[in-house]
């Protein structure tokens, strides 16, 4: 237990520590200014804090049991109400100083969530696309979220409840000592720190129970979010009964854990009390044997419970913001974590932005694999040359798309080379290599923003005019200006108000409006219906011209025009040439053409057979 407690101690201080630079930011002083200037706002309020039971006990001297004498000199000064007042100012000026201090630091503590947000949000997209194919999108989601409050609760509890909780004790065990002498101080010593200990050792324990109701949380999250993702799937499958299950087990797993929170913040809450308690009954003991022996007054009694009290409020709420702050702590570990999990595809130091000179493609001896007991691409070799198309076609698995993704350099080759015009694509900067390249994948999933978000998408300053052109050139623009609301009509979540071959346009008239000097075609059109696929592959035609163009395919006759042909086979090329020449070879492309016209033939026969019907 106490390594355990000593390891959570370790990572909240690395924790603060990783917070500080948020906190105290090194480019801007106005910030930094505002930190000082909130500090003396709240050494300003301790001040007036401090003063104001003063006021109170001596309105309670001078109200209580006056002689003759005393009665006249405080008609004619008025005392009472001067302190009257003195304390009600003193509160104001108290309120006032403590509402300044919260103003003056709320730039410093948005700041600090936005920062971290901020490089959260980039560390994610310069994640490599391993990591995010391995996280549930709904569960990544929920650790930012939380972590991001965990930024501000941490920033602000720890400046704004926290400090001034030390100065006010600090303060009034120096009145204590000295007015009242030492046994006073130490009594209230004990009960602060017998309260801070119970605290800290009870809010430890519940560390534990919030990290299973975080873990269940994010696990609830997660099911949700892929379930409602895969509505249709499971609508198809019927299968409504099932995901409510797994949904309601993370959530009996959640449910379990907020009981045990609930339950043990009363205990602690209780806990708390009894410690506060016995302590005041105490000293208000000592305070009543001091009045009755003549050495203390009534204001002193009363001055003295004003203190305890005033110790309470901060003693209790801290009590709070520890518990806050280790929540806050706990929330925000993963966030750190994340951030420190190295990008396994990174720049070089000395990466130069790529040199277009034509556009030559080139795979030079390159050997890959996902993972060590399996090869995906086993020594390929090929080049395309500038304003060339070559066509990469074989069975499923073949390794295919796995060449798209170390073009795009989502993953670095085992051994060999991609370069681009002589350039090794790992001596480049990433930027420049994905600003040279145009995808039209298999699947396109849209933004749920509208068709010329969609479309403009591939060169963000684009204008208006050069939108609806990309459009005229994808097909598109004449279903568009049927719309009610045009290029302004939403596409919905992954675009799915759109159909198959309407997403498939507006990806390419985002790739048009790109207009990049390599075009890669990964399978866009096998998804679609023979019609739909004439209809596209025109477009996609019109896109490719000029182009050093890799077409990744599925349906062989789209690649019948092909300067080149490659036919993979377990990662390895197994015949290369036109669609005439690999047809004469009579091979493995011959048999898979000769599959698919049966296919078509069938297909054909099906159409007809349900028209005559």
């Amino acid at each position: 237990m106490p390594s355990a407690e000593k390891n959570v101690d370790s990572s909240s201080l690395s924790t603060v520590k990783k917070l500080w630079p948020y906190m105290w930011p090194a480019d801007r002083n106005d910030l930094k200014l505002r930190v000082i200037l909130a500090i003396a706002a709240l050494m300003a309020a301790k001040v007036f804090s401090t003063v104001v039971p003063f006021a109170y006990k001596g309105l309670i001297d001078a109200l209580g049991n006056p002689t003759d004498s005393q009665q006249m000199l405080y008609l004619s000064l008025s005392l009472p109400v001067i302190f009257a007042i003195a304390y009600g100012v003193g509160q104001i000026f108290e309120a006032g100083f403590m509402q300044l201090r919260d103003i003056l630091f709320a730039s410093v503590g948005q700041h600090a969530v936005r920062g971290l947000a901020r490089r959260t949000f980039k560390h994610l997209h310069n994640l490599s696309l391993r990591y995010h194919l391995q996280r549930r999108i709904g569960g990544l989601s929920r650790v930012i979220e939380r972590g991001t409050k965990g930024i501000e609760t941490i920033v602000r509890f720890t400046m704004l409840s926290t400090a001034p909780a030390l100065v006010e004790f600090v303060i009034i065990g120096v009145v204590f000592i000295w007015m009242f002498g030492w046994s006073f101080f130490i009594v209230m010593l004990v009960t602060i720190g017998a309260y801070i200990y119970f605290t800290v050792k009870a809010s430890n324990w519940r560390i534990g129970i919030r990290r299973v109701m975080n873990e269940s949380d994010t696990e609830a999250n997660s099911k949700a979010i892929d379930s409602l993702l895969n509505f249709e799937t499971v609508k198809y499958f019927g299968n409504e009964d099932m995901e409510l299950n797994r949904f309601d087990q993370s959530m009996k797993t959640y449910e379990g854990a907020a009981i045990k929170m609930w339950t043990s913040l009363g205990m602690l809450n209780f806990g708390q009390s009894v410690i506060f308690w016995v302590g005041m009954i105490v000293i208000s003991i000592m305070s009543v044997n001091g009045v009755l022996a003549g050495s203390m007054t009534l204001g002193d009694f009363v001055l003295i419970n004003v203190f305890m009290m005033q110790i309470y409020r901060p003693l209790n709420f801290i009590g709070f913001v520890y518990r806050e702050i280790r929540q806050g702590l706990t929330d925000i570990e993963m966030m750190f974590e994340l951030l420190n999990k190295d990008a396994e595809i990174q720049d070089k130091p000395d990466a130069k932005a790529l040199k277009l000179n034509g556009a030559v493609l080139a795979f030079k001896d390159v050997k890959f694999n996902y993972d060590p007991d399996r090869d995906i691409l086993k020594g390929i070799s090929f080049e395309v040359l500038a304003g060339k198309t070559i066509a990469i076609v074989g069975p499923s698995g073949a390794g295919k798309s796995t060449i798209s993704r170390l073009i795009y350099r989502f993953y670095d080759t085992i051994t060999g080379s991609v370069e681009i015009d002589g350039q090794d694509i790992r001596d480049i900067t990433q930027k420049s290599l994905r600003a040279a390249i145009g995808m039209v994948p298999q699947d396109t999933v849209l933004f749920n923003d509208t068709i010329a978000y969609n479309i403009r998408y591939g060169r963000p300053g684009a204008s208006d005019d050069e939108v609806r052109e990309a459009a005229r050139l994808a097909q598109i623009s004449d279903f568009i200006d049927l719309l009610p609301k045009g290029f302004d009509t939403p596409v919905g979540e992954r675009g799915l108000k759109l159909s198959g071959g309407e997403k498939q346009r507006v990806a390419i008239a985002r790739t048009i409006l790109k207009n990049p000097a390599i075009l890669i075609l990964d399978e866009a059109t096998s998804a679609l219906d023979s019609q739909t696929e004439r209809d596209i592959q025109s477009a996609l035609d019109q896109v490719a011209k000029n182009r050093t163009t890799l077409v990744i395919a599925h349906r062989l006759s789209t690649v019948v025009n092909a300067d080149e042909i490659i036919v993979l086979k377990a990662g390895e090329i197994a015949e290369r040439g036109k669609h005439s020449e690999l047809l004469k070879l009579d091979g493995l492309y011959a048999q898979m053409w000769n599959r698919q016209l049966e296919t078509d033939e069938a297909d054909a026969r099906l159409t007809l057979l349900k028209q005559e019907i």
